[in-house]
Parts: structure tokens; sequence; C-alpha cells
């Protein structure tokens, strides 16, 4: 019960397995791989086990939460509290899918944001004192990819809660599907979903600031990996650089920020 943990999200493979092979690397507790296919997850998990480490896995599926629950069960009877939660779980459409914008919107917003969301719901009431919450982002997570300014200045309200914030995101999935997006959402359910997330982070923290818990958001760096279609520059190993200083080496004075890859702190409203 006593053993310091670690949960990486969506980590059989790309960044989120990096992560996971830097945390067996480095954290002195125990590392859980997870993920939604228990074949893949399994194999991740052989794979590093290959290379000497020790990680453990869990099933998990952040878009059912009858599988966050499980999950969260599981951690609290055996471990009492997670120590490090990587939210890394996310879903992208390649850039000439054949699916409807109204149809990318929904399900990129329901698994990037909206159970990303639930499963911290879940996970959150877990984390015990210094723990640290890392919340995977993007570059294109600023808010100047939005085009209208009452958008922006929505969500920089400070003093901006979840529940108004999933109605923003609910905003643009019905925007998308009735073909009123693009003046004042943009283009794309990935930019907006992380700007959710981006956003989320400020909101997390901010309820937080009473408990010794930092939460921060990250764009880990453009990797080659399935996600971006092998168009990355990027190691999965560099790329999981970011996401480890948050979760093992940042000054506690550093939290409610969305860092850079570079290990910069950047403003996301810029």
């Amino acid at each position: 019960m006593s053993s310091k943990v670690a949960v990486v999200t969506g980590s059989n493979k790309g960044i989120g397995f990096a992560i996971v092979r830097g945390l067996c690397n480095r954290y002195e507790g125990v590392v859980y791989l997870t993920s939604r296919d228990v074949e893949k997850g399994e194999k991740a998990v052989a794979d590093l086990k290959k290379e000497g480490l020790s990680p453990k896995y869990h099933q998990l599926d952040i878009t059912d939460i009858k599988s966050v629950e499980i999950f969260s069960s599981y951690i609290k009877a055996s471990y009492g509290g997670i120590d490090i939660l990587v939210n890394n779980a996310a879903i992208t459409f390649i850039e000439n899918a054949m699916e409807s914008v109204a149809v990318q919107a929904e399900k990129t917003l329901f698994v990037n944001y909206f159970s990303t969301l639930s499963t911290c719901e879940q996970l959150f009431p877990l984390l015990r004192d210094g723990a640290r919450v890392v919340n995977v982002s993007s570059s294109s997570a600023l808010l100047k990819y939005i085009p209208s300014e009452n958008l922006r200045q929505r969500f920089l309200d400070p003093s901006l809660t979840i529940p108004e914030l999933s109605n923003l995101m609910r905003e643009y999935v019905d925007a998308a599907k009735m073909g009123t997006h693009v003046g004042e959402w943009g283009i794309s359910p990935y930019v907006v979903s992380k700007i959710g997330i981006n956003a989320l982070t400020k909101i997390q923290q901010r309820l937080l600031n009473d408990q010794d818990i930092k939460v921060n958001s990250v764009h880990p760096g453009f990797v080659d990996t399935d996600m971006t279609t092998q168009k990355g520059h990027q190691t999965i190993n560099e790329c999981a650089q970011a996401p480890l200083y948050l979760a093992l080496d940042a000054p506690d004075s550093v939290k409610g920020k969305f860092v850079w890859s570079n290990m910069w702190i950047v403003a996301w409203e810029a």
C-alpha cells in the first residue's frame, strides 16, 4: 500500500510508451502502462521487459467509464493512491480523413476532452500529497488558433468552471454539426480539443491550489508516430522528455502552466 505509483494512459505505443520507459528508468515506484487493447498493452510491457525494465500493466479505456472505475478501484485497493498521472491517451484524424467534420468533431472531443475529464474525475480523488499530473497537449493548443475574440475571452475567464468549459466544448461540436464552426472556431477539431485540455489544466490547478498537487499541460514535440502519419521529425524518446520533466524534475513552483518541448513555459493565450 505504501508504494509510489505512476500511471500513463494510452501508453502501449508512441509518446506514452516512451514516457513509461523513462519512468521505469528513473522513478522509484511502480509504473503502470495502460491501454484500451489488452493484447497490445501486454506486448508493450513485454517489449520493455526485454530492455530490463519492469512496468506493470492494467487495461484502461478512458472512453469507457466502467473500465476507468475498475482501474480506479484496483489502484485504490492495491496502493491507496496515485503519485504521478500522465493523461496521454488521445486521437486525431488524418489530414484527408473521409469522415465528415461533424463526426470528427464529436469523436475527437469525446476522447481528447470529455474522456480525459471523466478519467480525471475518477482518478483525482486518489492523488496523494506531492502528486503531479501531466496533461499531454499540443503546439496547436494556443488560443490564437480560435478566430473569435469572444470565444477567446470566454476561455480566459479566470473564474471559468469545468461545467462552463464543457459547455464551450459542446458548443463547438454543435457548430461543427451545423457547419458554422469555421468562422469562430477554426477548422481543426484536434486544436479545439487540446485548447480544451489547456483550459482544463488551469481550472484543475486552481481547484487544487490548497493541496500539494501540481497540474500542468505539455506540448511534447512533433513526433514521428501514427498520430502524425510519420510526418514528425522527433523520436518518441525525445518527445517524452518534457512530460518526464514535469512528472519528475520541474520545480514545485511550476503548476497550472503550459510547458513546451524545450521545457519553456509558454503563454497559451498568446
